[in-house]
């Protein structure tokens, strides 16, 4: 199987943080079922309808509910806390389910604080690529990010993720740091997380310093097609370019992220989708992760253009759909970015065809 699970484990509209992580171990338990690879959970914060805001305790939680499946991050937000802290929190979860853990690493902290210094004026110098189709895969027109990252509240809520006056290392002596734990080489001793069979990811979102270090430490990388569509050609490229063979890997491995919504017939996998657009729009405008709205909820928000601008890109690229549909939208976007792998994220309001949409997708991804 190829395919995998990045969960964020949504708190749904009318229901709780709870109701949202039983559904989380529900989902993990029938992932496994379904044949996933590799089941992920997302880091966020300050979001009323996300509740994956400590990935390494949900990671025990999911691990301890099966038995077979990988589990891991994705991602770890390394500006948020040391190195020696996450290779001690992975180390003590392998202790338990040794061979099964993915340390899946990003640098948003350390990308956001770059991009609110840049600023809106910098990006917008000169006209912004427009969208374009590349051998059958959308890639849109770019999202302007440098106006989030510098919005007054997210940069409040990123102080309150660090001790006053911290600051986050270079990325590329972080996750040396990392390595260095893991692999016993450190002046200091990870206990426990030297020597755990752990493996080690770098996710990220362009063609920037996490695609090189990724590349230049023979790491595999995971780049993201379902939050930044627009640069994950140029991601996973820079990646490769980078790539020197190393003892983890001979070869570059990448996977790519995707959002996705099957349902038996395409009407009813359109209703289950609905809401993504009034979720993403929450999350851009820098309110945070909405609890995940009804189809009802959806229906009656009123759109403007200033908001339609702002969720395109997402909503454009997402795979809706037939199993038929979205299997082989999956599979152009495999063959165009050279994935080994795919890791879908599905939301939808009602659980149960949540997880009838990963069974849906899964049988159709396996027929030849």
């Amino acid at each position: 199987m190829t395919l995998s699970i990045l969960d964020l484990a949504p708190i749904l509209s009318g229901g709780t943080a709870a109701e949202a992580l039983r559904n989380t171990l529900d989902l993990a338990q029938r992932a496994e079922e379904f044949g996933y690879r590799r089941y992920w959970l997302a880091e966020h914060h300050f979001a009323p309808g996300v509740a994956s805001s400590a990935p390494a305790v949900l990671i025990a939680l999911v691990a301890a509910a099966t038995s077979t499946i990988r589990v891991g991050s994705g991602a770890v937000q390394l500006g948020h806390q040391t190195p020696l802290s996450v290779v001690e929190q992975f180390g003590l979860i392998d202790a338990l389910h040794p061979g099964r853990i993915d340390l899946g690493i990003g640098r948003s902290g350390q990308r956001r604080a770059e991009l609110a210094a840049k600023g809106p004026a910098a990006s917008a110098a000169g006209d912004p690529p427009a969208a374009r189709t590349v051998d059958g895969l959308l890639i849109p027109a770019p999202f302007d990010f440098s106006k989030l990252a510098a919005h007054p509240h997210l940069l409040h809520y990123a102080s309150l993720l660090q001790q006053p006056g911290a600051q986050t290392p270079d990325f590329n002596d972080q996750i040396g740091d990392v390595l260095a734990f893991l692999h016993g080489t450190h002046e200091a001793r990870a206990v426990p997380g030297e020597g755990a069979d752990v493996q080690v990811w770098i996710l990220g979102s362009s063609g920037g310093q996490s695609a090189r270090v990724a590349g230049e430490r023979g790491l595999p990388f995971a780049a993201n097609y379902h939050v930044s569509p627009s640069s994950v050609l140029e991601a996973v490229e820079a990646y490769r370019e980078a790539f020197k063979p190393s003892d983890t890997l001979d070869e570059p491995y990448v996977v790519v992220s995707a959002d996705a919504v099957v349902a038996a017939d395409g009407a009813r996998a359109r209703d289950l989708a609905k809401g993504y657009d009034l979720w993403v729009r929450s999350i851009r405008t820098g309110a945070g992760a909405m609890p995940y709205p009804t189809p009802e909820e959806a229906d009656a928000h009123v759109w403007t253009d200033a908001d339609l601008e702002l969720v395109k890109d997402r909503i454009d690229t997402r795979f809706v759909g037939t199993p038929e549909e979205v299997a082989e939208g999956l599979r152009v976007l495999r063959r165009v970015t050279g994935a080994d792998e795919l890791l879908i994220t599905t939301i939808t309001h009602d659980h149960r065809a949540r997880v009838r949409s990963y069974e849906l997708l899964a049988e159709a991804w396996n027929r030849p």
